[in-house]
């Protein structure tokens, strides 16, 4: 899958200025909530031209998510620590270390609600996030499928669901943490294998 929203016609983006866009949207996400998040001020932040930012982005949902999925891909890579277990377990371990972060969890939340009212938007949140992400755990199993390390009767597609409905679950139902214990929990059901003791 492309990494990068569809840019529209015009000029090829400069990656600095991408970059300087898409920190600026998220530390204004910080400072004001995605209420007050407006691509007035990331072109002031950033430095860069409102137009042109509305040539690369339809709207400031889109500028966001691509901020999301540009930090969930540097911060949550995927993991070869040599076995189903321990690849499991760093991947939930560095995904709930990005997601322990408020602005992060606020981000998501807001641009998941959006995602229910906005069709269009919704395609972009699905594909260009929330599968990316389950790519990349498919990735490590199904890798561990092939060396005979995942135990029968769960499907790839089945893991993946437990993950991320157990990690949406809590963030938009509860005030529960997702945390190591968290982590340590889904491995353990996962894979059967218990979590390393201290």
């Amino acid at each position: 899958m492309n990494d990068k929203p569809t840019a529209r016609p015009g000029r090829k983006r400069s990656e600095d200025s991408r970059m300087a866009i898409l920190g600026a949207a998220f530390e204004l996400t910080a400072e004001r909530g995605y209420a007050g998040l407006t691509i007035e001020g990331i072109a002031a932040r950033s430095g860069v031209g409102k137009q042109t930012i509305y040539r690369w982005w339809p709207s400031k949902a889109d500028v966001l998510l691509d901020a999301l999925a540009t930090k969930a891909d540097l911060y949550v890579p995927i993991p070869d620590e040599g076995g189903y277990s321990a690849d499991l377990r760093k991947f939930l371990a560095d995904s709930f270390a990005l997601g322990g972060n408020e602005t992060v969890v606020a981000a998501l939340r807001a641009l998941m609600a959006h995602a229910q009212v906005d069709n269009e938007f919704g395609l972009r949140w699905r594909g260009e996030f929330l599968q990316r992400r389950r790519d990349a755990l498919l990735v490590i199993v199904e890798r561990a499928g092939a060396r005979g390390e995942t135990p029968p009767g769960l499907s790839p597609e089945t893991v993946a669901d437990i993950v991320f409905g157990t990690i949406w679950y809590r963030l938009l139902a509860t005030d529960r943490p997702v945390s190591g214990e968290l982590a340590d929990e889904l491995v353990t059901a996962i894979t059967g294998s218990l979590a390393p003791q201290p």
